[in-house]
């Protein structure tokens, strides 16, 4: 283990996310949807990240799969393991904020402290989005396969099943994949956080056009 007092961070010499952000025009953010697999989550996250990237934004997309074949790798779905996903998660777009990044982040992160620890971690940086879609309606789906498996009791730990799924109380924005069409869901989500993510060259809002 290493001893904290030979760590020396050197955030106050590199240059600072106010100067990054104030040569791309954008404010950096982190976009976090959340929900049960098979809502949508990804399938916005990716059409959101292209949209933005059109209007000349630069964007980052961590995705819940792709997260788990490298950096969390090592972890499985224990409520304790899913916590510490959501935190190094939530530590990697604290540091892609700092490069005045907007990250795109699409996660189950089923339990409301998990979602209490990314904010601690991001504050006011992070925009909760719930991507609403029944458990039944994403069975149905079953786009990646996993409630089939599930139903077999061939996946343990999984959510909605054998574990527990937390409604948000009040989350930034909420979309309801379920009865609407994505391209509604992607629109709902653009026109929210578009004003929250644009600023001018001199430091004021509005920069990049819609």
């Amino acid at each position: 283990m290493e001893n904290s007092s030979n760590i020396h961070p050197i955030f106050d010499q590199v240059l600072t996310r106010e100067e990054k952000e104030r040569r791309s025009g954008q404010r950096a953010r982190v976009i976090w949807l959340y929900g049960l697999s098979g809502s949508g989550k990804s399938t916005l996250a990716n059409a959101l990240e292209r949209r933005l990237y059109g209007k000349g934004f630069y964007t980052a997309l961590l995705d819940g799969d792709n997260v788990r074949t490298g950096l969390n790798r090592n972890l499985g779905f224990s409520d304790e393991d899913r916590e510490e996903n959501i935190r190094r998660i939530a530590e990697v777009s604290r540091l892609f904020l700092e490069s005045g990044l907007i990250v795109i982040n699409s996660f189950i992160t089923p339990l409301r402290r998990y979602r209490d620890l990314a904010r601690g971690i991001l504050g006011d940086d992070l925009i909760e989005v719930y991507v609403r879609c029944s458990f039944r309606k994403c069975a149905e789906r079953d786009v990646k396969g996993l409630y089939v498996k599930a139903n077999a009791g061939d996946l343990a730990f999984f959510t909605g099943k054998d574990s527990g799924f937390e409604e948000p109380e009040r989350p930034d924005l909420m979309v309801d994949t379920e009865n609407n069409k994505i391209e509604t869901s992607l629109e709902d989500v653009y026109r929210f956080v578009l004003p929250r993510l644009k600023r001018s060259r001199n430091g004021s809002s509005g920069s990049k056009s819609e």
